[in-house]
């Protein structure tokens, strides 16, 4: 998706913030727009709370207010992308390594509205290789457990320097390739019950409510 689209995408969503909101604030490219449309509103809204500490410092760079999940509570209105969307609006996501964040204030939320490009529609998860967010000292058990569950191949994601991708909360992150994920609930419930696994990157027991799908004009699901 071009970023104009990624930008039409991004101020659809601002349909629904509302006055006097604390936003839930994803993390990506498309999110970044949404960022810039929330910080031309900053007026209108109490603050944010951010999935990331790259979204957390835009955020501020646009005079909005961070808060932490604890001093809020339960949030009206998440808004991140995605890597992948089914019929169901079950997701992927991870792949900016931040899903275990995004995942806790998607549950936090009444309402959850992910920005896609049309790319990311798929009939049936796993094209795009899971993410699972693992304790590093767990890294190579929880990839056997991987193999002995789903069939898939798990690949140890590291940077362009061959230096292992750390996220935000100190874990390694596992992408699990050759997939097809026909039971997202019944996948996501089975692999978070494995010793050493942070969070999976399936939003299935809590998927999105809705798609805004990138274009001129953008599609709402």
């Amino acid at each position: 998706m071009s970023n104009e689209g990624k930008r039409l995408a991004a101020e659809k969503a601002m349909d629904w913030v509302e006055d006097d909101m604390v936003v839930g604030v994803g993390t990506g490219s498309t999110v970044a727009f949404f960022i810039d449309a929330l910080g031309r509103e900053r007026h209108r809204i109490r603050g944010a709370v951010s999935s990331s500490e790259q979204s957390s410092e835009k955020l501020r760079a646009h005079g909005i207010e961070v808060f932490d999940l604890n001093a809020v509570g339960e949030l009206a209105l998440y808004v991140d992308g995605a890597d992948e969307c089914d019929p169901g609006k079950h997701l992927i996501k991870g792949g900016g390594a931040a899903l275990t964040r995004e995942k806790i204030i998607a549950q936090a939320s009444k309402k959850f509205v992910c920005i896609i490009d049309p790319s990311k529609l798929v009939d049936v998860l796993g094209r795009f290789p899971l993410p699972v967010e693992v304790v590093p000292m767990a890294r190579s058990m929880v990839a056997r457990e991987l193999v002995a569950l789903t069939g898939g191949q798990p690949v140890f994601r590291m940077d362009a320097m061959e230096r292992p991708i750390v996220t935000d909360n100190g874990g390694h992150i596992l992408d699990l390739h050759n997939l097809r994920i026909t039971d997202p609930v019944g996948v996501e419930e089975r692999l978070n019950q494995i010793p050493g696994v942070i969070s999976v990157g399936l939003f299935a027991r809590r998927p999105a409510d809705v798609v805004i799908v990138g274009g001129e004009p953008p599609r709402v699901l």
